[in-house]
C-alpha cells in the first residue's frame, strides 16, 4: 500500500528518475568535451578543470543543507526550485562565451542539483512503503543514476564531436522539462510540518562550508599535489569546520543532521559503503575512459560508445538487485555485488599496452557493472532504512553527500597515485602501468567495501519506525528478523 493515495506513485517514480537520470548525466558529460571547451573559449591549462570540480564542489558542499530543507519546506518545492535552477543555469553554460561563465553556470548547475537529489530520494521513501514496494522503487532509481553517470560519457563523446560540446550543457534542457512536466500529473504538495522547525543556520553554515572545503582541497591535488601547503591547509580547515559542526549538532534542537540517526547500523553503515563504492566506480570510469583514449588512441566518439556495455551491466545488475532485496535484506546483494565489483576491476588491472576493446575492456566492463549494480540498488534502501517521513530528506541528503565525496576523494587519491607511478612520461606503457595500478587499488577498496557489508550492516531487515517528537527512537533501529 502507497502512503498517500491522491499520489501517482508511477508519476513520483518517474519524476524522481528523470531528474536524477541528468543529475548523474552532469557529472561525466563534460569530461569528454574539455578539449573542445579549452579551444573554444580560450581556457589556461590549469583553470580547465574548474569545469568538472566547481559542479562536484557546489553538489556536495549542499547536499546536507538540501536535504533538511526538503523536510522543512517541502520535498516537491525544492525539487522543482533545483530543477529550475539546473534547467536555467545549463541554458547559461550552453551559451557561455567565457571561462568564468561557464564556470559560474557550472556552480549553478551543483548547486540545484544538491536541491533536487535529496528532493528525489526523499519524495520515493515517503511515497513508497518500506519493504519490497520501496526497494523497487528505488532499484529503479539506482539503475537510472548509474546509466546517468555511464552514458554521460556515450552522450559527451558523441555530442562533442557531431554537434558541438556546448551541446554536453543544452542536452539537459529537454530532460528538466520533461521531469517538471511530470509534477502537476501526481506529485502532491505534501502537508506542512504541525509545528515549523527554522532551519540550523549555524550547521547549514560549518556543513556547507567543511563539505566544500574538503571537496575543494582534494580535487585541487590535481594541480597542487597531496604535499602542498595549501591542500594541507584547506583541509585543516575543513576538519575543524566539520568537527565544530559534530558538535553543534549534538546541541541544537532542530539539527541539520540529527546525530542520533547514525546510530542505526543500517544508516551508518550504508553511507561508509556508498562513499567506498563511489570512489572505485568513479575510479573505474576515470581510469577506464583514459585507458581507451591515451593508450588505444580511441576517438571521443568510440570512447563514449564504447561505455555501453558498462551502462547495460549496471542496470542489469540493479534489476537483479531488486528481485533479491525485495525478499530478502539488502546486504545479500551487497555482499556479493561488492566482491563482484572488485574482481572485474582486478580483471582490468590486467590491460596491456598492446591490448584492445575486445581484449581489455569489454569482459571486465560486463563484470565490473553488473557488480557496482548489484551495490547501487540496496544501498539505497539500506540508507533509508528505518527513517521516519520527517527525516526523509536528512537522511537522502545525507547519503548523497557520502556519494559524491567517496567519488571526489577517491578519484583525486587514485588519480594523485597513479601519476606519481607514471611521472612526467606520455608513453603509453607508463600510462598503462599507471592505469592499471589504480584499477588495482580501486579493485582493494571494493573489497573493504564487502567487508563493512558483512561486519556492520545488519542480518535483519528494519521496520518503519514510529517517530518521537522530532526524533526516532534510536533503540528500535535494528529492526525484527525477516
Amino acid at each position: 500500500m502507497y502512503k498517500n493515495t491522491r499520489e501517482r506513485p508511477g508519476v513520483v517514480l518517474a519524476a524522481a528518475a528523470v531528474a536524477q537520470f541528468v543529475v548523474a548525466l552532469d557529472m561525466s558529460v563534460v569530461n569528454v568535451a574539455l578539449p573542445a571547451i579549452r579551444t573554444d573559449l580560450g581556457f589556461a591549462p590549469l583553470d580547465l578543470s574548474w569545469v568538472v570540480h566547481v559542479y562536484a564542489l557546489t553538489f556536495g558542499g549542499f547536499l546536507l543543507l538540501g536535504g533538511r530543507a526538503c523536510d522543512l519546506y517541502g520535498r516537491r518545492r525544492m525539487f522543482v526550485l533545483g530543477l529550475t535552477v539546473f534547467g536555467l543555469c545549463s541554458l547559461a553554460g550552453g551559451l557561455a562565451q567565457a571561462p568564468w561563465q561557464l564556470i559560474a553556470a557550472r556552480a549553478g548547475q551543483g548547486l540545484g542539483a544538491a536541491a533536487v537529489a535529496p528532493a528525489a530520494l526523499a519524495m520515493l521513501t515517503t511515497t513508497f512503503t518500506e519493504g519490497p514496494e520501496r526497494v523497487r522503487a528505488l532499484g529503479v532509481w539506482s539503475a537510472v543514476n548509474a546509466a546517468g553517470g555511464a552514458l554521460g560519457v556515450l552522450a559527451g563523446g558523441l555530442l562533442t564531436e557531431y554537434a558541438g560540446w556546448r551541446w554536453v550543457m543544452l542536452i539537459n534542457l529537454p530532460i528538466v522539462v520533461a521531469a517538471l512536466a511530470l509534477i502537476p500529473a501526481g506529485v502532491p504538495a505534501g502537508t506542512s510540518p504541525a509545528r515549523r522547525e527554522r532551519l540550523d543556520g549555524l550547521g547549514a553554515v560549518l556543513a556547507t562550508g567543511g563539505v566544500g572545503l574538503l571537496v575543494l582541497g582534494v580535487v585541487r591535488t590535481d594541480t597542487l599535489g597531496w604535499g602542498s601547503p595549501v591542500t594541507w591547509a584547506t583541509l585543516a580547515v575543513a576538519a575543524v569546520l566539520l568537527g565544530m559542526f559534530v558538535f553543534a549538532e549534538s546541541r541544537v534542537a532542530a539539527p541539520l543532521l540529527r546525530l542520533g540517526l547514525l546510530h542505526s547500523r543500517w544508516v551508518a553503515g550504508a553511507n561508509v559503503l556508498v562513499f567506498l563504492a563511489a570512489a572505485g566506480q568513479f575510479t573505474a570510469f576515470y581510469f577506464v575512459s583514459l585507458y581507451m583514449q591515451q593508450v588505444l588512441g580511441m576517438g571521443a566518439a568510440a570512447t563514449g560508445t564504447a561505455f555501453l556495455p558498462f551502462s547495460l551491466g549496471l542496470v542489469a545488475g540493479t534489476i537483479v538487485a531488486t528481485r533479491i532485496t525485495a525478499a530478502r535484506t539488502p546486504r545479500v546483494s551487497l555482499v556479493p555485488g561488492a566482491l563482484l565489483a572488485a574482481a572485474g576491476l582486478a580483471w582490468f588491472a590486467l590491460i596491456s599496452p598492446d591490448g584492445s576493446f575486445l581484449t581489455d575492456v569489454l569482459g571486465p566492463s560486463l563484470v565490473t557493472s553488473v557488480g557496482a549494480g548489484l551495490v547501487l540498488a540496496p544501498v539505497a534502501a539500506a540508507a533509508t532504512s528505518g527513517v521516519a517521513p520527517h527525516e526523509a530528506g536528512m537522511a537522502s541528503g545525507l547519503m548523497n553527500s557520502s556519494r559524491q565525496l567517496g567519488g571526489a576523494i577517491g578519484l583525486a587519491a587514485l588519480a594523485t597515485i597513479s601519476a606519481h607511478h607514471t611521472g612526467t612520461t606520455t608513453d603509453p606503457a607508463a600510462l598503462n602501468d599507471g592505469y592499471a595500478l589504480g584499477l588495482a587499488i580501486a579493485a582493494a577498496i571494493f573489497v573493504l567495501a564487502a567487508v563493512v557489508a558483512i561486519g556492520v550492516l545488519p542480518r535483519r531487515r528494519t521496520v518503519t519506525l514510529r517517530p518521537q517528537s522530532t526524533a526516532l527512537a534510536d533503540d528500535q533501529l535494528e529492526g525484527t528478523p525477516s
